[in-house]
This record gives structure tokens, C-alpha cells and sequence, in this order.
């Protein structure tokens, strides 16, 4: 393994002679993969000893086996061996070529002097050879183009589908690339040496000569697959995508600009330049009609006529109605015209931006369930989806935006509320589209537009706090207080509130046996004063009217400073002399924005009785008097401060 490192750090001139070393008999890359095997053995002994060299053959053979199953790539690995051996095989064509022009001259020389039956005889022999080679080459071109256009390509179309919609970043197309040029330059190089096997029938042919009955074939078959591979290898590189809202593609505004790229994976010098490319909108659209739209036409009493009725009909609503951009291109070269086109996947036109969380649920939906780039009626009848397959995609909108991503605990809360307690451990559970993104009743809001309200408050707000781990943001009432019941008094959690739609984020301590929750701080708030000053700054009247702050650890026991000093802002420095005075100067008392909760009726209990004229003057100075024997008559399980 020494050894081969060593290698490696040559220059990229000395690399090239040592893959110079190795054929496809021996491929570098076998030298690779097994460099520290190879590397542990005494060669020079094997090679003076028959029985050990035939021990170490088999354990060649063991290795490469094993090998052979860690490749988490191993078509891309046999793909580019493919690759490199069709282009020894030209080679080896091109060489038998020289030799049939060589024996051609030969015998254009000897045919003026004498009439040589056996030169005729090694000039069969070697045109019968050379049209082998070149129906051997003509199946394995075949073969490695099936396996790039019906295999490589579309996995790479869904890599690229998964990573628009948060998924991992898909692999650049450059290597597909490389592999298309290398198959088309040797298309090009069998259809040129057939030219040249043309020019040789020219000079002398006989009776059966093979390659006046087989070049036609040969010509038609790398023609016909050099036009398949070129129709195939235009991509879309880069979907459509606004530039303000680059992490939400296929969703583009009315009036916007947008940005597309399209790729041809075929890198030859002749079609620079030559390729221009116009792009069609709904080139073969059809919209989409809710309703019955056939019917029979019958005849009607009245007037004795054919006629047909349709009633509630309705379009799709905008954001779920699918379009496509297409592009078309034509090569032409002598000899040679192809059509080639292809297609974005669905994009979805919207005309408010406050259309974008709903036309993203609707690009999310088709990319996670379908790789058929031209199905614009999906939402006519949209397929549901497993908890499984969403689940994943919900964790790539934080990880997308965010530096993380969703944890198995707050999946679990989110398939409790999307499939209920009861099938939410089911990875196979199903979800309708409508419990998705749509309304289930005029009480509720739909679920998708409830985590994107988390999402933009995360961005706006909390990023750094989420980024670190310091929310926990999807947890139950149920299980923060499983949670936090054994704690130590004053530990709290910070979670997402349910009942906002455009989101927000609270905080639930406990202290003894009761649970705290502070009513949400939205948007709104959070502008005004950041939620780590917030958390420093929270105050609870407690008895005697004396404001103290109850959050003291972080779930499950870190300090609260610990975790948010970081965070909280800093004093306003010293004004420079040219500055204008401060508020201190001008003769104001500078204040500061604290959240301060009234008094809790748990905490007022044990100090209530016996009850001084002086605290009771307090209390109802605080408190409504109507409503002191209630407070006196608190029953020691207290609810939450708040319900959210």
C-alpha cells in the first residue's frame, strides 16, 4: 500500500506511463483496490516456485471476489473497464486495417507480375477477420449504450429529482460525460475505418467478398447507434429555478425570471457551435378538468336532438397544476440529421408568492413519488404516500436550510400527528395528499403549512439555537412532561407550538410537581427581541410581588447560560464623540423589552396561609379580589400556565 501511495504522488506526466504499465488484462485499477494484498507478498519468490505462484493465483482469484462485493459502484467500476477495452478493440481494428491496406499494395504489386492465388487467399482471410472485429464491436457498443441510456442516465434523472427536493447533493454529470464521449468517438472511429474499408473494395473486390456483403450491415448498425446515443444525451443539468428562491426549484412566479441548463453529454470538436437550442412552453399541454369529462350524447325530448350536459366541472387549483418547459435542438452533419429534445421535469406557475408553500408541497409530493417526468395529471388522482418515504423528505427541508436535519424522536411526534398513535411506528402507514396540504376541516390548518411556518421562523430567528441542538422543537405535552417530571426544578425545553400556523416556539419548565408553559412567542416577538435575551431575561412573579427568573437548566441538565451566553446580545458600546447623544444624555431612562408572566397560583399557595393584612393588601393588588378564594382553593394539580 507504501508502495502505491508513493506512485500516486508522481507527477501527472510519470501517472501516465505507469497506466501505460497496465492493460485489460491486469487493469490499474485492480493494482489499486488490492495494493496492500499485493504489496504483503514475496513476488520474486513466486516467481521461482510453480506450486506457490498456482497458491497465489487462487488467492488473486479470492481477493478479487471479495473485492468485487465491496464495490458500492461496481456497474460504474465494470463500465469504465468496458470503456477502456472497447477502445483496445478499435485499436486492434485499426491495426488490422493497416495490415489489409498493406497486403492490398502487396498485391496491386505482385498482381502485375504474377497471379498469386495464395496472397488473394491472406487477403480473404484478414477482410473476413477485420468484419468480425467490427461485429464484435458493434454488440459491445450495443450493450454498454443499453446500459448507460436505460440505466446510468434515469438513476441519475431520480438522484437529481431526490436532491431538488432536499435530498443528498446528486453526482456531477461528468462522469457520465466521459463515458458517453468515449462510446460516441468510438462509433465515429468504427464509421471511419469503414470508409476506409469502402476505399479498399474500390481497388479489387471478387466474387463473396465479405466485406462488400457486410460493410451495408455495419454502416446502418453505427449509424443507427451513434443516432440512439446523441437522441439520449441531452439532459436538463439544472431545473428551472428563480434566483431568490434557489432551494425551491420547479416552482417559478409569473413575472420572474428563471434560470435552466441543459447539457449534451456527448463532448465531440464537431458540434461546437452548431447546436442551437429553443426552448417551448406546455409544448403538448392538455389542462386538467375535476369532474366527469365524457359522457354520452343522448336524445333529448324537446327538440329531438343529440345532446350532452356537463355539469361541476372545475379546473385544478394553480398549485397543483403541472407544466413543462421542453427543449429542442437539431444536429446536422454530411450524412447525418438528428432530432433531439428533451423536457424539465413538472414545474409549477404560480402568481403570489404566498403560493410558494403550497406549490412546494405540490413539486415535493410527484418527486418523491414518481420518476415519470411528463405526467401533468399526477394531481388528478395523486397517489398517497408511506410514512417512510415522507418522513425522509421532511427531514431534508431542515437539513436543506438548516445544518440539521430531523432525529428519530421528532419524526415520531410528527407521524403521531399525521397517522395517529396507533400506526404511527408503520414506515408503511399511508398519507393522503389532502391530509398533507389541505384543510381537513375549517378548524384546523393544513400540516405542511404548519412545518413551513417553523421553517421560516427557523431561518429568521432560531437558526443558530437549531443548528446547535439547543430545540427540541417537535415534542408532545405528553412527553415533555415524561420528559421532564424527574428533573431538577426550573429544567426546561424549548418546543414548537401546535397551534400556530404561521409558527412559533414556546418554552415548558417544571417546578416540583408542576409544568409551565408560556404562551408562544411568534414572528412578531422575535423582531423585537432576539429568544435568547428572552430566555435570559424571563421573569415569573413569585410571592411578595418579587419577579425571579424559574429557567435554570436546559433538558436535560445544562446550565441555561452555558448553553445561550453565546447568543445573548452583547451591552450597546460607548458612543463615539461625533455620535449623537445617547438617551441617557438627551435626559431619558434607557429601558429594555422583558417578558414577565403573572403570578402563578402554585407558587402563591404555600405563602397565602396564614395571611397578613400586609400580603393580602399585596395580593389584591395583583389580583382580582372576586377571584382570591378560587386562587386560596387551588387544587395542588395545577394545570399548564398554558394549553398550547
Amino acid at each position: 500500500m507504501a508502495q502505491w501511495f508513493q506512485l500516486q504522488q508522481l507527477d501527472s506526466k510519470y501517472l501516465e506511463q505507469v497506466d501505460q504499465l497496465y492493460d485489460d488484462t491486469f487493469p490499474m485499477e485492480i493494482r489499486q483496490y488490492l495494493s496492500a494484498w499485493i504489496e504483503s507478498h514475496d513476488w520474486d519468490m513466486v516467481a521461482t516456485s510453480v506450486s506457490l505462484a498456482a497458491v497465489r493465483f487462487h488467492d488473486l482469484l479470492a481477493q478479487l471476489d471479495i473485492q468485487y462485493s465491496r464495490f458500492a459502484l461496481e456497474n460504474n467500476f465494470l463500465l469504465q473497464h468496458n470503456i477502456r477495452k472497447i477502445k483496445r478493440n478499435l485499436q486492434d481494428a485499426e491495426h488490422e486495417i493497416k495490415s489489409l491496406e498493406d497486403l492490398q499494395d502487396e498485391y496491386d504489386f505482385k498482381k502485375k507480375t504474377l497471379q498469386s492465388r495464395g496472397t488473394v487467399g491472406v487477403s480473404h482471410s484478414v477482410a473476413s477477420l477485420v468484419l468480425v472485429s467490427f461485429n464484435s464491436l458493434g454488440l459491445g457498443h450495443k450493450t454498454r449504450l443499453f446500459i448507460l441510456v436505460t440505466v446510468e442516465v434515469p438513476e441519475w434523472k431520480h438522484r437529481q429529482q431526490i436532491a431538488c427536493i432536499g435530498g443528498p447533493p446528486n453526482a456531477c454529470l461528468d462522469q457520465l460525460q466521459i463515458w458517453f464521449t468515449a462510446v460516441a468517438e468510438g462509433l465515429q472511429q468504427v464509421r471511419q475505418q469503414l470508409k476506409k474499408l469502402q476505399e479498399l473494395e474500390q481497388k479489387y473486390t471478387y466474387e463473396n467478398d465479405p466485406i462488400t456483403q457486410g460493410k451495408r450491415a455495419l454502416e446502418e448498425r453505427a449509424l443507427t447507434l451513434f443516432k440512439y446515443l446523441i437522441v439520449n444525451s441531452i439532459v436538463v443539468e439544472r431545473q428551472p429555478c428563480m434566483p431568490t428562491h434557489p432551494q425551491r426549484p420547479m416552482v417559478l412566479k409569473t413575472g420572474v425570471q428563471f434560470t435552466v441548463k441543459i447539457r449534451l453529454l456527448v463532448k465531440l470538436q464537431e458540434f461546437n457551435y452548431q447546436l442551437k437550442v429553443k426552448a417551448v412552453f406546455d409544448k403538448v399541454r392538455k389542462f386538467n378538468i375535476l369532474g366527469t369529462n365524457t359522457k354520452v350524447m343522448n336524445m333529448e325530448e324537446s327538440n329531438g336532438s343529440l345532446a350532452a350536459e356537463f355539469r361541476h366541472l372545475g379546473p385544478l387549483i394553480v398549485m397543483e397544476e403541472l407544466h413543462s418547459i421542453s427543449f429542442e435542438t437539431q444536429l446536422c452533419q454530411p450524412g447525418l440529421q438528428v432530432e433531439l429534445e428533451t423536457m424539465s421535469l413538472p414545474i409549477v406557475v404560480i402568481s403570489n408568492i404566498s403560493q410558494m408553500p403550497s406549490a412546494w408541497a405540490s413539486v415535493m409530493w410527484y418527486n418523491m413519488l414518481t420518476s415519470e417526468s411528463k405526467d401533468l395529471t399526477f394531481f388528478l388522482s395523486p397517489p398517497q404516500a408511506t410514512w417512510s418515504q415522507l418522513s425522509k423528505v421532511l427531514s431534508w427541508q431542515f437539513s436543506s436550510v438548516t445544518k440539521r436535519g430531523l432525529n428519530d424522536e421528532q419524526l415520531s411526534m410528527l407521524g403521531d400527528k399525521l397517522l395517529g398513535r396507533e400506526a404511527a411506528g408503520n414506515p408503511n402507514g399511508l398519507i393522503p395528499w389532502t391530509k398533507f396540504c389541505k384543510n381537513v376541516n375549517e378548524k384546523s390548518f393544513p400540516f405542511w403549512l404548519w412545518i413551513e411556518g417553523i421553517l421560516d421562523l427557523i431561518k429568521r430567528h432560531l437558526l443558530c439555537l437549531w443548528n446547535d441542538g439547543c430545540i427540541m422543537g417537535f415534542v408532545s405535552k405528553e412527553r415533555e412532561k415524561a420528559l421532564l417530571k424527574d428533573k431538577e426544578p426550573g429544567t426546561f425545553l424549548l418546543r414548537f407550538s401546535e397551534s400556530s400556523r404561521e409558527g412559533a416556539i414556546t418554552f415548558t419548565w417544571v417546578e416540583d410537581v408542576h409544568f409551565h408553559a408560556v404562551e408562544p412567542y411568534t414572528k412578531k416577538e422575535l423582531a423585537a427581541v432576539s429568544f435568547p435575551d428572552i430566555l435570559r431575561n424571563y421573569k415569573v412573579m413569585a410571592a411578595e410581588n418579587i419577579p425571579e427568573n424559574p429557567l435554570r437548566y436546559l433538558y436535560p441538565n445544562i446550565p441555561k447560560d452555558s448553553a445561550f451566553t453565546r447568543y445573548y446580545s452583547r451591552p450597546t458600546e460607548a458612543a463615539e464623540p461625533m455620535e449623537l447623544e445617547s438617551a441617557s444624555e438627551a435626559g431619558y431612562i434607557k429601558t429594555e423589552l422583558i417578558s414577565v408572566s403573572e403570578v402563578h397560583p402554585s407558587r402563591l399557595q404555600d405563602a397565602m396561609l396564614p395571611m397578613s393584612p400586609e400580603v393580602y393588601g399585596e395580593l389584591t393588588r395583583i389580583i382580582n379580589p372576586d377571584e382570591i378564594e378560587n386562587v386560596v382553593g387551588y387544587s395542588q394539580t395545577a394545570p399548564d400556565t398554558h394549553t398550547d
